[in-house]
């Protein structure tokens, strides 16, 4: 090989060397303290691009699952009021068989007749509870309940109209119902049965939104588990590399040195 003073090829070769393993040792260091293999879009640009769409679709199945959640509260509240509803009917139930009793004098019987009332009352305010503003109660479904993403798939709240006369505790709480005297255990046990019926319905919804939240939380997991692999680092195998980088660095540091030292053999000759 000729020995020559303009052009320094190995130290050109061993900076070039250097400059690449530099670069990559960088590229390793960004990664470990990010924690993400795509510290830029040139790393992976498609992967970058599933990357966002998976991230972008696990926040959607966590909004479902928050919403589902809600109209679960929604729900549980509902039963709430259902139930000192028909602890209220039972009550009046009792009333009206006491209200019968022979031995009751006039006065007894308007003392019912007054507990009988407030009890009217409280159904009325039963029916008119409501969640966040939304009304428990009335004769429209309260809506639909989105349980995919994309909002596909639905549970509708169907309507319970707890004022109703044929599905709810109109019969009782009916102004031309004054007293005791003025009902019939037939209506009160039929007040009864469509009060156990809402709460039936009820928790047939509450049954299927549970499954549903099952579902959209899985899918949430999957979708984390998917993105993972392509935007996560593995730190074990990133540490290696880090350690071969490190070492190259250092080697081709120790080489560029070395080739800038070869051209002295030039002066070593002019000096003979």
């Amino acid at each position: 090989m000729s020995v020559v003073i303009n052009t320094n090829y190995s130290a050109t070769v061993a900076s070039n060397n250097l400059a690449s393993s530099n670069a990559m040792l960088q590229k390793s260091l960004n990664r470990l303290s990010s924690g993400s293999k795509i510290v830029s879009p040139a790393d992976d640009a498609g992967g970058l691009a599933v990357s966002m769409k998976l991230s972008a679709a696990a926040v959607r199945q966590g909004a479902v699952a928050n919403n589902i959640g809600n109209a679960v509260s929604l729900l549980q509240s509902q039963d709430g009021a259902l139930k000192v509803t028909g602890t209220v009917l039972q009550r009046i139930s009792e009333l009206k068989v006491l209200y019968n009793d022979v031995t009751k004098s006039a006065t007894d019987k308007a003392n019912y007749d007054t507990e009988f009332t407030a009890l009217q009352a409280q159904l009325t305010a039963n029916g008119g509870e409501k969640f966040n503003g939304v009304s428990l109660f009335g004769s429209t479904a309260i809506g639909n309940v989105s349980v995919t993403e994309d909002g596909l798939s639905t549970v509708s709240i169907a309507a319970r109209d707890l004022t109703s006369t044929a599905t709810g505790v109109g019969n009782i709480t009916a102004t031309s119902v004054t007293s005791l005297a003025s009902v019939t255990v037939a209506q009160i046990s039929t007040a009864i049965e469509n009060v156990a019926t809402m709460r039936a319905t009820n928790g047939s919804e509450q049954s299927r939104l549970g499954f549903a939240a099952e579902l959209v939380t899985i899918n949430k997991a999957n979708l984390e588990s998917a993105n993972s692999r392509i935007i996560d680092v593995d730190v074990a195998a990133e540490s290696t590399q880090l350690a071969r980088f490190n070492i190259l660095v250092q080697a081709g540091t120790s080489m560029l040195a070395q080739a800038n030292q070869s051209a002295q053999s030039a002066l070593k000759l002019l000096q003979g």
